[in-house]
C-alpha cells in the first residue's frame, strides 16, 4: 500500500499548484492600451505577492502584442503580472466573465 500515500501526496501537490495559480490572478479594468509602446494601463485591486497593498492604476509592459489586441479600454479583466528585470510585466490577461 505504499502507492496510496504517494498518490495522495501527488494529488495534494496538484491542488496546491492550482490554488496558487488562482491566487495569482488579479481583477481589474483596462484604462488604456498602447500598441506602439507595448504597454497597458490597468486599474486594479491589491497585489500582495508584489507588495502592492492598495488599489491603484498602473502601467504594465506587455511583451506579447496579442495581449493588447485581446482587450480594449473599459474591459473588465483577470490578469497576472510578474516583476521581470525590475519592470512589472503582464504575463497573462483574459476578459473577466
Amino acid at each position: 500500500m505504499r502507492s496510496f500515500p504517494a498518490l495522495l501526496l501527488a494529488t495534494a501537490l496538484v491542488f496546491d499548484q492550482q490554488a496558487a495559480l488562482a491566487q495569482s490572478m488579479v481583477t481589474g479594468v483596462v484604462i488604456k492600451t498602447d500598441q506602439s509602446a507595448k504597454k497597458i494601463t490597468i486599474k486594479h485591486g491589491p497585489i500582495p505577492q508584489l507588495g502592492m497593498d492598495e488599489s491603484m492604476t498602473m502601467v504594465y509592459a506587455a511583451p506579447d502584442p496579442k495581449m493588447l489586441t485581446a482587450v480594449k479600454s473599459g474591459d473588465k479583466v483577470n490578469f497576472e503580472v510578474r516583476q521581470v528585470n525590475g519592470q512589472y510585466t503582464l504575463t497573462k490577461i483574459e476578459k473577466a466573465r
